[in-house]
């Protein structure tokens, strides 16, 4: 009698047949309900990452380059030549994304004839969505970086000192993910010394995601 009793707790326990259709069928109803939700968003994020959310460059613009002080003399006896010059730079950076934009630690470079004879940092910093940021730079012509130079005399002589400035920043916008941007900004000039003043001045800008 024992055994039969068990024998009959256990067919009690088990589901009824037509219990597993209805989970699985439920299984099916939760795949195809959750599933397609998952790559509708998917789609609606990658479609505003590549529309309103399109990570754009940032604008760089150099608004003014201005002669600050300019002091020079020839010793013509001893082909030397002394030389004071700081240029004063407005430069504005525009944001067009719809996120801020992130840069790191840079710098602006003076240069006459392909060599550093000055320089300014740049610090770190974060421009907002949409914003514009002004930076106001003073540059200094380091005279003892032009001592080899055996250029500078003739140029002096002539009256025209030919220096070319170079600001690079690089950041990152983070729009689902982070990208990483690099701005360049060179600018040609050429001081004239008879009329102490910057002529023949021109920009090219650069940018790359």
């Amino acid at each position: 009698m024992d055994v039969e009793s068990s024998k009959q707790q256990d067919k009690g326990i088990v589901p009824p047949a037509d219990q597993q259709p209805h989970e699985h069928r439920r299984r099916r109803i939760v795949c195809m309900v959750v599933i397609p939700l998952i790559l509708a968003l998917v789609l609606l994020f990658t479609i505003l990452a590549l529309t309103v959310f399109k990570a754009k460059q940032p604008l760089t613009n150099v608004n003014s380059i201005a002669l600050g002080n300019l002091d020079f003399s020839v010793d013509i006896a001893r082909v030397k030549v002394y030389l004071n010059v700081t240029l004063h730079t407005i430069i504005t950076v525009k944001n067009p994304n719809k996120a801020g934009f992130k840069y790191s630690n840079s710098n602006v470079f003076l240069k006459y004839r392909s060599d550093v004879v000055g320089e300014a940092p740049i610090p770190a910093g974060k421009i907002g969505a949409g914003d514009t940021q002004t930076m106001n730079i003073t540059l200094i012509l380091m005279a003892d970086r032009l001592l080899s130079s055996s250029n500078l005399f003739p140029d002096i002589v002539s009256g025209t000192l030919p220096l070319q400035t170079y600001m690079g920043i690089s950041g990152t916008i983070h729009i689902l993910f982070n990208i990483h941007v690099v701005t360049h900004t060179t600018c040609k000039l050429d001081i004239d010394l008879s009329n102490r003043g910057l002529v023949n001045q021109k920009c090219h800008y650069t940018a790359k995601l």
